[in-house]
């Protein structure tokens, strides 16, 4: 055992010895910039869909939206299911579906698990209804796909919230006493380590809790999906596309463009900014939002091995309760797929290759993997991949309308968009068309977040609370308390007003 000691003398620490990896997990690489599996699972399925070529010259548009992932395209289909006469122009940088709608780890999650959090920033009635609104979703998008006879291999069999060390037993309770104390119990309930052995076996897992409102699904067969129904009910959409400026003219808004084709102007009455991280680099919302980028690792298909050594077979998705979490679900083909969050920061906003192409954060999913099923020590990892997410300042996304009325936005999944970003894309649409629906009152539509400091301060700080949280939570699932000083840095956001790090 090594130790290391913090440079400035706050506290020793000590580093345990993390679960041996692999050779075959060793070999394992980033895809980069390259299309991760999902992506490329969905575009091979397509075999040679319709092309969107990129947008040269000029064209107008009654909205027009920015980012082609699950909020960009929600809300094109609202939009054209309220009014399929409407023009909507959506760009896309890359393809439909490359950034995290189509890396992400395949969680379809209510917010019955964040009951606690919503009732202590919005009050009991508000918090019901953000998160009956955002259960609504889970169950629409599995009606959805059935509608379209989109094959997204949606699968609804809840979430369970998992304890790997007694210092985080019981970490839920805020949200399961919230559930019972507003009188929707069957919500999130707790369950003990008995009942949780039940779904699946960890030599790890201990206590944990239930909520039943979650589903998994292929992600990038959702995104695509998504991107074929829009365009088969009207919008226009124009991949590889990059928007370099957005400006009011009078009564319209004009985005200019650029690809490899040229340049390109959209003129446009609403405009709708769905970039998810990317959002931390437009000017009006540099300081809501922090990127981070998290990792996954998956396996071979082996249902026979996940049923007899895990007993893993009602279909939940699993997280551990960590604030730098891992997450894991199994896919219909019988593969795990394992994430693990608190991969590195971005200074001002930017998504750098680091987000894509980080070798050490990877293998940290490896090392969740493996320390976890240590059952399965036989099973080789197949593939490694991440991208970034967008945090904001209390893990809620955040939607609203510029000064000016004209340009919308939605942010801030915080880890956790797949469902709420169908509730967003509800939400844009309705701004954009000025319905006055009751969604549109909700307590994230309209409220700005506490502000994080910013730059320069605000990467070098998120870099030594992303060190402070790994090293504590890594020492915890050892059984070891934090020392002090280690505690009262990773509790220091909470204590600037931010809703992030640990509790206690």
């Amino acid at each position: 055992m090594r130790s290391s000691v913090w440079a400035s003398g706050w506290a020793t620490f000590a580093r345990v010895k993390p679960p041996v990896l692999t050779d075959g997990d060793l070999a394992l690489r980033p895809a980069g910039t390259a299309p991760g599996p999902w992506l490329r699972e969905a575009l091979a399925d397509e075999g040679d869909p319709p092309a969107h070529l990129p947008l040269t010259g000029g064209t107008d548009a009654d909205v027009a939206i920015v980012g082609g992932g699950y909020t960009g395209l929600w809300t094109a289909y609202r939009l054209l299911e309220s009014d399929p006469e409407l023009r909507v122009v959506l760009v896309e940088m890359d393809v439909c579906g490359s950034g995290p709608s189509g890396r992400n780890g395949g969680f379809v999650n209510a917010w019955w698990d964040e009951l606690g959090l919503l009732r202590e920033l919005f009050g009991g009635d508000r918090a019901l209804a953000c998160a009956r609104e955002v259960a609504s979703s889970v169950a629409e998008i599995g009606a959805w796909c059935e509608r379209y006879a989109i094959d997204a291999h949606y699968r609804r069999g809840g979430m369970l919230t998992v304890s790997t060390t007694p210092l985080h037993d019981g970490a839920w309770r805020g949200s399961t006493r919230a559930a019972r104390e507003l009188e929707v119990p069957d919500s999130y309930r707790e369950m003990d380590a008995g009942e949780v052995a039940q779904r699946c076996r960890s030599p790890v897992f201990r206590s944990g809790a239930l909520m039943a409102d979650a589903a998994t699904i292929h992600p990038a067969r959702l995104a695509r999906g998504l991107r074929a129904v829009c365009a088969a009910r009207g919008a226009l959409i124009h991949e590889r596309t990059r928007v370099r400026s957005l400006r009011r003219e009078g009564s319209a808004v004009r985005l200019l463009t650029e690809s490899e084709n040229g340049a390109g102007e959209v003129r446009a009455g609403q405009v709708v900014l769905a970039t998810n991280a990317w959002s931390a680099g437009w000017r009006p919302f540099r300081r809501s939002l922090v990127t981070w980028s998290s990792w996954m690792v998956r396996t071979d298909p082996i249902p026979d091995l996940i049923e007899e050594r895990l007993g893993w077979t009602g279909g939940e998705s699993i997280i551990d309760a960590r604030f730098t979490v891992h997450y894991f679900h199994v896919t219909a083909d019988g593969r795990i797929a394992f994430g693990a969050g608190g991969g590195r920061p971005g200074y001002g906003g930017r998504i750098g290759r680091s987000f894509v192409d980080d070798l050490a954060a990877g293998r940290r999913a490896a090392v969740g993997f493996r320390r976890i099923f240590p059952q399965l020590a036989d099973v080789p990892l197949t593939d490694m991949w991440g991208g970034p997410i967008d945090v904001s300042a209390d893990h809620l996304p955040r939607f609203g309308t510029l000064p000016g009325g004209r340009v919308h936005f939605g942010f801030g999944y915080s880890g956790n968009g797949v469902a709420p970003s169908h509730l967003g894309g509800r939400i844009l649409a309705a701004l954009a068309l000025g319905s006055d629906e009751p969604i549109t009152r909700l307590p994230i539509v309209g409220a700005v977040p506490h502000r994080f400091p910013p730059e320069p301060l605000r990467y070098p700080g998120a870099r030594v609370l992303r060190e402070a949280l790994v090293r504590r939570e890594d020492g915890e699932e050892e059984g070891r308390r934090a020392g002090w000083a280690l505690r009262q840095l990773t509790r220091l956001p909470r204590r600037l007003g931010f809703h992030l790090g640990p509790e206690s």
